[in-house]
């Protein structure tokens, strides 16, 4: 059973950082990932990064987060800097399996005040 563990969500303020952790068990996955969602908006992706360690970011947060994962721990890290009250969502974690599975997370909510 596939199972994905968010944490490190809160409310920090402007210009402050934060670092989410995605903990995934039960498969090996190929892209891991971070979206977000934000009341009365779509769901958007902020980064994502592949087994071989290439990543991929939103314009609005490069610069700004850094995605990495550890997999060994099969564990996907979002770091969190230079916050803004526009990177108030929640975040999920999305993980795709060698299948070709797609996955996520509870959810995490990240509220950033000015």
């Amino acid at each position: 059973q596939v199972q994905l563990v968010e944490s490190g969500g809160g409310l920090v303020q402007a210009g402050g950082s934060l670092r989410l952790s995605c903990a995934a068990s039960g498969s090996i996955f190929s892209i891991m990932g971070w979206y977000r969602q934000a009341p009365g908006k779509q769901r958007e992706l902020v980064a994502s990064t592949a087994w071989g360690g290439s990543t991929n970011y939103a314009d609005s947060v490069k610069g700004r987060f850094t995605i990495s994962r550890d997999n060994a721990k099969n564990t996907v890290y979002l770091q969190m800097n230079s916050l803004k009250p526009e990177d108030t969502a929640v975040y999920y974690c999305n993980a795709n399996s060698l299948r070709g599975y797609t996955y996520w997370g509870q959810g995490t909510q990240v509220t950033v005040s000015s």
